[in-house]
């Protein structure tokens, strides 16, 4: 995992372009494992967020990602499951395993890159990414600090944001998200992500149920 701080030159004009939580904007999950908004549309992106999108998903930015990793990428354009993310109070996403296929392009999903766009956000209401070796076995949370950079790689890394957010009302833990694909190895023909219950959840016939389901 790799962590930058102060990372994009022009992060308050990102953040200062996020769609209000109540916009129609929003692709909305609320459900017992994932309570969060997402937007993926380039036609709701700022003049200032589309062209980072541009930036990220560029290949002068992925090259330098290969030299790092030694792996050929391609940046996933799409968006799928990527772009904008948005918590507010009480949102949360259990600790899971991304989808290992990309449903269009049956790629396998390598790198995840994730910058947090909430200013002031405090260590007290909770969000930190939280990283598992496996489903039980928790290694780190990082802080989400305004304009941190976290990329990591996705194969079997568990990773989520199981407790609730505490953040005031009218306060949203906010993100953009960019996924980096390359040529399938030893994958699993999984194209959903695999989630698993949150402590509180752990034999709840039901929400097991619920993960195996959405996993499909």
């Amino acid at each position: 995992m790799i962590i930058w701080d102060n990372f994009l030159p022009n992060a308050e004009k990102v953040a200062a372009e996020f769609p209000a939580f109540n916009s129609d904007a929003w692709f909305e999950y609320n459900n017992p494992i994932e309570i969060k908004k997402t937007c993926n549309n380039w036609h709701h992106f700022g003049p200032e967020t589309y062209k980072t999108f541009q930036h990220l998903l560029s290949r002068e930015f992925v090259e330098g990602l290969e030299d790092a990793f030694g792996v050929p990428l391609v940046a996933d354009h799409g968006l799928h499951g990527g772009g904008l993310h948005s918590h507010a109070r009480g949102g949360k996403l259990n600790v899971h395993l991304d989808y290992d296929i990309h449903p269009k392009l049956e790629l396998q999903r390598y790198l995840n890159l994730i910058v947090y766009l909430t200013p002031d956000w405090k260590s007290e209401w909770g969000g930190g990414l939280g990283m598992w070796s496996d489903p039980q076995t928790h290694i780190e949370t990082v802080f989400c600090k305004f304009n941190r950079a976290v990329l990591f790689e996705t194969v079997n890394q568990w990773h989520g944001l199981p407790d609730p957010i505490m953040c005031p009302e009218g306060v949203t833990r906010n993100s953009i998200a960019v996924y980096y694909l390359t040529e399938p190895d030893n994958a699993t023909d999984r194209k959903r992500a695999l989630f698993v219950p949150s402590a509180d959840q752990v034999g709840n016939p039901e929400i097991e149920s619920f993960c195996k389901a959405r996993s499909r």
